[in-house]
Order: C-alpha cells, then structure tokens, then sequence
C-alpha cells in the first residue's frame, strides 16, 4: 500500500506542517504513488494522477500575484487528480502566498508547507523508500505463496491440496466446475455460500456455452466474484470460481495463474473421453490404458494384425489444420508395418505407440503435416498410462519451444508443477536436476549448489552472492549457465517454480 499525505506528514524528520484543511480530512488518507517537483505554470502534463507535486513557487510573483492566478493553477491540479501540494517557504516566498492558501482551501487540495531546511529530495526519498518496501514485501509474500502452492501440487490429493491452499493464499473461497457445469466437491475448502451458488452456476454454465477461453468478473447476491475458464478453446474442461477475496493485484493473479494451470492439468488427467470411444482405435487404446491388454491384443489381430511389441514410445501429437490427412497419413504408416504402429485419436490429440526403431519414420510423418510432437521414453504396455503422460508433457513443452518435436529424456519432463502424484516426483526431481550435477563434475563448476542456494534465498541476488563469496555478476552468469543447461528460462516464473519444486523435494527426501 502506498504511503498516504498522512502518513508523510508524520514523518517527524520532513518537519512538514499542514496548512489545508486543518483538521481531520479523508483527503489526507488518499494514496501517494510518487513525488514530483515542478516550478512550471502547468506541470499536469508532466504528472500522473494520485501524484505530490512540491513547489518552491518560482512561477508566482513574489511581490504581487492575483488571486485568479492561484485559483486557476489549482484548478489544473485538482482536474488533473494530484494529491497534494507542497509548497517551499524561505526559498523564493518568505511565507505562503495567501491566495495559494485560500485557493488550496477553496477547492478542497491538501496544501503542506516544506520549511527551508528541508528538501524536496528528503521528500521524494521518503516516498521512494517507503514503496521500495512494499514492493520487496509483496514480492516476498508471492514468491512464499507460489512455494505453497508447489508443496501443495506434490501431495497425493494435489487438486484438493492446491485449491485449498490457493483459499488459504487468498482468503477466499474457490469453487471448481467440470465441463457438464457440475460441482466438484472439495471436502476440506471452503464452502460457496448458498445465496451465491444458483447464480454462479447460472455464470458457470454461461462461460462453458460460449466455448472460448474467458475470464469474468460479475456481481452474484452484491459479492464480487471471478470466473476464470479451464482448457483450450472449444475444448474447456471446466471453470474456476473466486469469491469473497481482495482486489486482484500482479502478485495474486501470477498465483491464480498458477493454479489454473495446475486445475486444468489435473482435470485433464483424471477425466474420461467420450468422443475416444466412438471409435475402434480409441476404444482400443482405453484397453490398453485400463491394462486389458489381451482383449485389446485380440481385436487388434482381427483388424490389424497385431500390436507393436514391447518396449514402445508414445509419441502425442497436436492434430494440425490438415487433420484428416495426418489420420489417413497414419493409417498407410500402420497398414506398410503390419501393426507396428498404433494410432488413436484422444482428446485433440493423435497417439502413436510404435518401437523405438520407426520413431524416426512417425517423427518425419508428424513434422510432414505440421504437427506439434512429443515423444515418451521406451515402456511396457503396463506402464502405458505413465509413458502417455510423458508425451503430453513433452507435447506441452514443444508447444511452448515452438518445437517440432520434443523427447521426454531431453527436457526431464519439464514439469515438477504438473505432477500431481508424489511417488512420480522422484524421478522426474533427479532426471530434471541431474544435467546440472553432471556438468559440475564434467567442468567442475559449481552451478547445483549455486542454484540451490538462490532458490533458498528467494532468488534475491544480493544476499545470494554474499552467502556464496562471490560477485552478483558472477552469480548471474551461474544462473544463465544453469538455465541453459537445464534448457530453462530463470527468468520466468514459471521455471524457477519447476527448478525450485525439483531441487525442494530431493532435499526434503
């Protein structure tokens, strides 16, 4: 929060006195964001709404000014939102003009006298300082939420655990909605109150009809409530709801953001697809997920021929613009290897399992047609369900790479905060972690223990450096390093969260 008029006023040190209004005002209490000093006729030009404007009033005549003179340059300021006005005395005026008082006082604008001995930069350093340290606190408070909040996604329950601790964060209640609209009840959050709950599901159903991703913010009973949509356009998986929390600001909403990509992977992961079964290949493919593999086995035989052996790659690719051809590409690549390459639609996604020794021929296939891919490691038939989302991870990442075609092996997964599951989180916490190590013993650097002791200092660089003897530009070389090692940008949020949940859960095993 901003420091207000009266708060700078109280800062014994400024020796400022309040000359309008005289008593208690809630003038007083309006928000500071800056201050500015300024000796034109008409600095509005140069200041922003909510803004101190210091004088020491060059711009009025010392012997003489007319009382329009002053009136119309507070007119400017009050128009243009300043919050005050502090004016200089014993710099060019003696004392303060009396018709800047009388003006002041007319038009309702907070008017301090600045004695000579104190600057105008004793002033501005006040405020500076004072926003300084909120800034830093607020940053502070985000940064320990989002550690919350990655603690939360490595639980066994980490839907019901997040949105929990994204109530806790907030001081809210949250509220997750399917895709039909329905209610997903979370024993342990808070409850939407029930005035609330026939107009937020009227809100909820509303954003789902649409289609679209959207977030919303509506009035239900005289609450504010926020309505934020989960997955892709024309393919949402749900909605998230917010009520009674306070005004959004950077730091809750990188939170919420957070969260939603958290919901939607878990909604994504646990809910079952209609459109699959509508279909032999992906009725198939359910079997194999459900480890029916010799139901599955049979039919393939009769259709197919057989199914690819054991060990295999899925490979998960976005269905491109040339969908049917993709499919139809597919099916000539099945039918020329006799069932050593599999196919399925699944979401709006392509599955492909084949062995290891055609991954190049579905790869060059996949690029033909423009479609996005990310390719497993090697896996039995029973350990299907964990390869799949291994390819959706690496699918996600070359999304986000603009890549053609990403393996597994190649980004560790790249996402601790995705797993909700904790017995996954080991592996994936070393396989994410390990190139560092390895290139400590390669090039014997100490880039593992750098990190380390960044994300335990907040990434404060300052106090990391001196913790670790070194220099800050030295540090963040490490850190550029590190990120490029681990093919991660330390620069976004989103990554220090995935490095800080890897490196969090091996200490903490």
């Amino acid at each position: 929060m901003p420091p207000t008029l009266k708060t700078i006023l109280h800062n014994s040190s400024l020796n400022l006195r309040l000359v309008v209004p005289e008593g208690a005002d809630p003038a007083l209490e309006a928000p500071v964001s800056w201050v500015h000093s300024s000796d034109l006729d008409d600095p509005t030009p140069f200041l922003d709404p909510g803004q101190l404007l210091l004088t020491d009033g060059t711009q009025f005549s010392v012997d003489d000014a007319s009382g329009s003179l002053y009136s119309e340059y507070v007119e400017r300021l009050v128009k243009h939102g300043i919050s005050g006005l502090g004016f200089a005395t014993q710099v060019i005026h003696g004392v303060l003009p009396p018709g800047l008082e009388d003006a002041c006082r007319q038009q309702g604008l907070p008017l301090l006298e600045v004695p000579d001995r104190t600057p105008f930069i004793a002033v501005i350093r006040f405020v500076a300082d004072w926003l300084a340290r909120e800034q830093h606190a607020r940053s502070e408070w985000s940064l320990q939420a989002q550690r919350a909040i990655a603690r939360a996604a490595l639980r066994p329950d980490g839907l019901r655990s997040i949105l929990a601790e994204l109530e806790r964060q907030l001081h809210g209640w949250v509220a997750l909605f399917d895709a039909a609209g329905n209610h997903i009840l979370m024993p342990h959050n808070r409850p939407v109150p029930s005035a609330l709950m026939p107009g937020v599901k009227e809100a909820v159903t509303k954003a789902l009809d649409q289609g679209s991703r959207s977030v919303s913010q509506l009035t239900v009973d005289g609450e504010q409530v926020t309505l934020q949509t989960l997955g892709r356009r024309h393919y949402l998986r749900g909605v998230l709801v917010l009520g009674a929390i306070e005004p959004l600001d950077p730091a809750r909403t990188d939170i919420i953001n957070s969260v939603i990509a958290l919901a939607s992977l878990a909604l994504e992961q646990t809910r079952t697809l209609d459109t699959a079964r509508r279909h032999l290949r992906a009725g198939v493919f359910e079997q194999l997920l459900a480890g029916s593999t010799d139901v599955a086995e049979r039919t393939a035989r009769q259709v197919w021929g057989r199914l690819p052996a054991e060990p295999l790659v899925v490979t998960v690719a976005h269905q491109p613009g040339q969908g049917q051809n993709l499919l139809e590409a597919l099916e000539l690549l099945s039918d020329d290897h006799r069932g050593a390459v599999f196919y399925a639609q699944r979401d709006q996604n392509v599955v492909v399992l084949a062995g290891a020794a055609l991954q190049d021929k579905v790869a060059v296939l996949l690029e033909r047609y423009g479609a996005a891919a990310g390719a497993s490691g090697e896996a039995s038939f029973a350990d299907l369900a964990r390869a799949l989302r291994e390819g959706e991870r690496a699918l996600q990442r070359a999304v986000e790479l603009s890549r053609p075609h990403v393996a597994f092996d190649q980004i560790s997964e790249g996402g601790m905060l995705g797993l909700l599951r904790r017995d996954d989180a080991g592996s994936v916490a070393r396989r994410l972690v390990d190139p560092l190590a390895k290139h400590d013993e390669r090039e014997q650097t100490q880039l593992l223990p750098t990190v380390t002791a960044w994300l335990r200092n907040n990434c404060v660089w300052d106090k990391t450096a001196r913790e670790l003897g070194i220099h800050r530009h030295t540090l963040r070389n490490r850190i550029d390093a590190a990120g490029s090692v681990l093919g991660l940008n330390l620069d976004s949020l989103r990554d220090k969260l995935e490095l800080f949940a890897a490196v969090e859960f091996l200490e903490e095993r």
